[in-house]
């Protein structure tokens, strides 16, 4: 434990690494606020029309909806930024960690009197046991010097068996599993989140680097792979965030 402690001071010693972990600080209390924001937007819009889980989208005309939307979109602006210095394996426990446990539970419990069970404390126990580990045991990140060196990576057959597994699941779960069982299992959109999650951080993580090496003086834009992974972010951020949307029914956040 020792050792673990250690190479964890000297992991956010670094300074890109130091960087990287206050900008995902600061995401997380925007984006975790965001959410209590929106659910607020939300409710408002279902008391007049049709609710976001029923596919409704009057909450695009509710004020407080796109208040919520803007601290959303500053935290992960600040979480883009982050990914640019520190490596994923750090930044992405940090936000599950800080939204889920300190910002949405929380401030659900407290400011939408959404009362935290038992099951509900101990998942946000487990969050933050499984957060702490993964942080203390990050490897170190690899050094890539072009935008190519990471589309070699990405296109390596294990990853792509990787993509086309998870490309089957998510038109699965949306096109068969959501109209018949999403308004009855919350983990129908959970899922398809998660799993555009997982392509959402590899494409923002290598966004991130090419803007690094442009800004360095070494131009990644002149290359197709770089628009690639820019569509495949923009794809699957737009994705996640019609089903955050539909997440959010009457019910609570917190259980």
């Amino acid at each position: 434990m020792e050792k673990s402690s250690s190479n964890l001071v000297l992991s956010i010693g670094n300074t890109d690494n130091l960087k990287g972990f206050v900008l995902a600080v600061i995401s997380s209390a925007f984006i975790g606020s965001s959410f209590i924001i929106k659910k607020k937007g939300l409710k408002q819009a279902g008391v007049s029309g049709p609710r976001a889980s029923v596919g409704g989208y009057g909450y695009l005309l509710e004020p407080l909806w796109w208040i919520g939307m803007v601290t959303m979109i500053v935290g992960e602006v600040a979480n883009f930024v982050a990914y640019m210095f520190a490596p994923a394996v750090l930044i992405t426990p940090l936000g599950a960690l800080s939204i889920i446990v300190s910002f949405s539970a929380v401030l659900a419990h407290f400011l939408l009197d959404e009362k935290l069970q038992k099951m509900g404390v101990l998942g946000c126990i487990l969050c933050i046991v499984g957060s702490t580990v993964i942080v203390l045991h990050a490897p170190g990140e690899r050094t890539l010097n072009s935008i190519e060196e990471i589309w070699g990576l990405a296109t390596q057959p294990a990853f792509l068996a990787y993509i086309a597994s998870a490309l089957v699941t998510v038109l699965l779960l949306i096109f068969y599993c959501a109209p018949r069982y999403g308004q009855s299992d919350i983990m129908i959109y959970i899922s398809i989140c998660s799993v555009f999650g997982s392509l959402t951080v590899m494409s923002i993580k290598a966004l991130g680097i090419a803007i690094r090496l442009t800004v360095e003086g070494t131009s990644q834009f002149t290359f197709f792979q770089t628009w690639v992974f820019a569509i495949v972010a923009v794809t699957c951020i737009i994705t996640q965030l019609n089903y955050l949307n539909k997440l959010r029914r009457d019910g609570p956040l917190t259980s």
